[in-house]
């Protein structure tokens, strides 16, 4: 049977386009301060659970809140079931907006927002895909079960309770949009460490820097003792900074570019610069050798650099920086092949005449066969849909559902050529874009459930 994708999710453009501003307009980052049992991420995120799961409720799905920590959408039954996971928690929305960070605002057939494109857009593209779908009676004799989660962004926590601890099962074939288009058949492994310990930093009373380890800093703060002085050498620096004094301190903050940690070559890092900046003014070689350390987001400066043909280079990013109290604490977010010895890494910087280097969590290493039957079908989807047969399948150093759900491999939705800008100031989705993946949503799941 031939079916016109595009034209079976038309109609639903408009409500897809109202859902996600109201969606937007919710501010889901991880809070520590308001979780608990029943929220275990938070208000913010439980309330993007909760609307998605009452929105469900409305158009005619089964749906499971799976004790706050996701909310499940299901229809349909059969001997096949296809899995999608997209997530509702958003990165902080750090850095100069033009547009509202939670306004969902629309200029120019864009819509701006945390969120947009890292991974509510997405999610609620596939969303209405399945409602298209499930309204034409196209969910025949096999199941589809969409699962919105809570915790992507800050350890997957989500999936891990979805799967290990309610024991749901997995998909025979599985999707998150979280990544690009064509698709992605490998992701990097990631590794979080952290360096840690006394440092005396006379005249530094504190820094702090950095909103999530795997974010490129883009302010940093140092509260030194009273130095009035040290304008002289910050016009010579190129660095741009805020300085003020009280009666007894002079605060000074350097300015950077966010960007998504596993592409810190695409920011700059203001915890960095202020350590190059405090190390050499100040004479703390401590500060001067951990900025040397990292100036190089490769880790070429410590020989921890590695590169292989199938998930491509090492990224190392110091997504946190804090300084109280004479302890001083730096959080890495490392991305790496599979080639990589991570024992041999935090040898290497144990090593190093710098803090000691104690290692927090892995996420391993992810790989697809590039010729099986499952890619080769979404592939064919995607060319099918738009006409991209130039475009081909490729691995990242992102970290995504797919390391956490079975079967699972990234698919979509940022469209080649395209910079969402995700986890960066003015965060966006073309509308273009976020219809045209409806479409190729629709025909992922109908040609997953039917004719693999």
């Amino acid at each position: 049977m031939k079916i016109d994708f595009q034209q079976l999710v038309a109609p639903y453009y408009k409500d897809a386009t109202q859902k996600l501003q109201k969606l937007v307009q919710i501010p889901s980052v991880y809070d520590r301060k308001t979780k608990r049992s029943s929220m275990p991420f938070g208000e913010g995120v439980d309330k993007a659970l909760q609307y998605v799961g009452a929105m469900a409720e409305r158009d005619g799905f089964s749906v499971d809140y799976c004790d706050g920590y996701c909310t499940e959408i299901s229809y349909g039954s059969g001997p096949v079931t296809v899995g999608i996971f997209a997530h509702l928690d958003v990165v902080p929305a750090t850095g100069k907006w033009d547009y509202p960070p939670f306004g969902g605002e629309i200029d120019n057939e864009i819509m701006y927002g945390r969120g947009t494109s890292d991974d509510k857009g997405p999610g609620l593209a596939a969303y209405f895909a399945l409602r298209a779908l499930k309204d034409a009676g196209l969910i025949d004799n096999y199941k589809v079960v969409l699962v919105f989660g809570g915790n992507e962004e800050t350890g997957a926590k989500d999936l891990d309770y979805y799967f290990q601890k309610l024991h749901k099962p997995a998909p025979t074939y599985g999707f998150t949009p979280d990544a690009e288009f064509p698709l992605i058949y490998g992701e990097k492994a990631i590794a979080t460490y952290k360096h840690q310990g006394v440092a005396k930093l006379e005249p530094i009373i504190s820094i702090e820097a950095g909103e999530a380890a795997n974010l490129v800093i883009d302010e940093a703060t140092a509260i030194l003792k009273l130095d009035k002085n040290i304008e002289k050498a910050l016009v010579k620096t190129a660095y741009k900074y805020e300085v003020s004094h009280s009666e007894t301190e002079t605060t000074l903050t350097f300015f950077g570019i966010s960007a998504h940690g596993s592409m810190p070559e695409l920011g700059e890092n203001a915890g960095l610069k202020l350590f190059e900046f405090l190390g050499s003014y100040y004479g703390l070689d401590i500060l001067s050798k951990l900025a040397s350390l990292y100036q190089d987001s490769g880790g070429r400066n410590f020989d921890g650099y590695y590169n292989s043909s199938k998930l491509g280079e090492t990224t190392y990013n110091v997504g946190l920086i804090t300084y109280r109290n004479e302890v001083l604490s730096l959080t890495v977010n490392f991305r790496y092949p599979e080639i990589t010895n991570i024992k041999e890494i935090i040898a290497k910087l144990n090593e190093l005449d710098v803090l000691k280097v104690r290692l927090e969590g892995i996420s391993p290493h992810l790989y697809f066969d590039p010729n099986s039957d499952f890619i080769k079908l979404l592939l064919s989807v995607y060319q099918q849909e738009t006409g991209d047969y130039e475009s081909k399948p490729k691995t990242i150093g992102g970290g995504t559902y797919a390391k956490s759900a079975p079967n699972t491999i990234a698919f979509g939705s940022a469209f080649p050529g395209r910079n969402d800008l995700i986890h960066a100031p003015n965060e966006h989705i073309h509308l273009e874009d976020y219809y045209k993946s409806m479409a190729i949503y629709a025909h992922a799941i109908y040609a997953l459930g039917s004719e693999l």
